[in-house]
């Protein structure tokens, strides 16, 4: 029995196929096709449709769902055109676990992104808080993926009594705990040394006071102002402090023009005198009487003026004060009253005898 020849398209189609096969690149030879679909996952192909022997394709978690810890998510091109096996990697979780105030995930969990539900998470207090005994610090991961209420089981620390202002108030709160600022203020005539406020802040592992306690201090006033014509008769000391006075009095025949004690008092925190010191005046000099006009003797006759004479030095005589004697305004207004009725009575006497000796020699 023969063979049957091979009809010529047949072996035109067999020579095409060969010339076909040593044309195609080497390299397209083994190459894999885009990667198997994984459940909640896509893989990032970066625009290639054919992938060479050894080549790598990384998936992507959809949206909503976590790479699970220690699963692979990366997928080889073999040599027998195969990619290497991927079992599902990307599930349900909660979100990342919440930021507290006043406590922080405990190491094991702070660099954890996957939370399936179920999970639980524990805190611990952070610096400037102490944890509640009977309180549980941890969380869990429910089935509508969000996380439990968290409890306060860590509360702010407190800082110690900072003591009592001597003088002065503090002000603020009255539990001093963290985070807590006190402000100071000194009483009515005293002045603050030192910081006006204090915050309890971190010290170390516990909480204390950023500032010690300040000082109030007396406020002082300078010396009192001196006064002429005067004196300060009562309070004077070698230091004036808040509402210390003062009395002021004038020397003997001075009267005193203001108010005569005066006092210590503050202007913030500055001492000052409550007002200006008094002024010492002396008196008006008394009014001086007008002088006594002395009767005048011309034209009269040398008898009338003799007995004039005699008379005004009589009247005169018995004006003149005794020694060590000084009269008074009213005494020498008497003392002239009766001086110029005797003068007055002497000129006329005198008047009545020249005219009686003028008649005698007309006889």
């Amino acid at each position: 029995m023969s063979l049957a020849r091979p009809s010529a398209p047949t072996v035109l189609c067999l020579i095409g196929g060969l010339y076909l096969l040593l044309l195609w690149p080497p390299a397209a030879r083994g190459d894999c096709s885009p990667p198997s679909e994984v459940p909640n996952a896509h893989p990032d192909l970066k625009g290639l449709s054919s992938f060479p022997v050894n080549s790598t394709v990384t998936y992507r978690c959809n949206e909503d769902f976590v790479k699970i810890p220690g699963q692979t998510d990366t997928v080889i091109c073999l040599e027998n055109d195969q990619w290497s096996e991927i079992s599902e990697f990307c599930n349900r979780s909660c979100d990342v676990p919440p930021h507290l105030r006043f406590a922080m995930l405990k190491r094991p969990y702070s660099n954890q992104n996957y939370f399936p539900v179920g999970s639980t998470v524990e805190y611990e207090c952070r610096l400037g808080y102490r944890r509640v005994i009977g309180l549980s610090g941890t969380l869990t991961c429910l089935q509508n993926f969000t996380w439990s209420k968290p409890a306060d089981f860590c509360t702010k620390k407190s800082c110690p009594n900072p003591g009592e202002l001597i003088n002065g108030h503090i002000n603020g709160t009255t539990d001093f705990l963290f985070g807590a600022t006190i402000y100071f203020s000194c009483n009515t005539g005293y002045k603050l040394i030192g910081e006006k406020s204090s915050l309890c802040v971190i010290m170390g592992d516990n909480v204390g006071w950023t500032e010690q306690l300040p000082v109030c201090r007396e406020i002082y006033c300078q010396e009192p102002p001196k006064i002429e014509n005067g004196r300060i008769v009562r309070g004077e000391r070698e230091q004036y402090v808040y509402s210390q006075a003062v009395m002021y009095a004038c020397n003997r025949g001075f009267t005193l023009i203001g108010e005569d004690t005066i006092h210590c008092s503050a202007r913030g925190d500055e001492g000052e005198w409550s007002g200006p010191a008094p002024q010492c005046r002396g008196r008006s000099p008394p009014a001086t009487s007008p002088p006594v006009s002395k009767p005048t003797t011309a034209n009269v006759p040398a008898t009338q003026g003799e007995l004039l004479s005699r008379t005004t030095t009589r009247s005169h005589a018995t004006s003149i004060p005794k020694e060590g004697m000084i009269p008074s305004d009213s005494s020498l207004l008497i003392a002239g009253i009766v001086a110029g009725v005797v003068i007055i009575a002497s000129i006329g006497v005198g008047v009545g005898l020249w005219k009686f000796r003028d008649h005698c020699r007309r006889r």
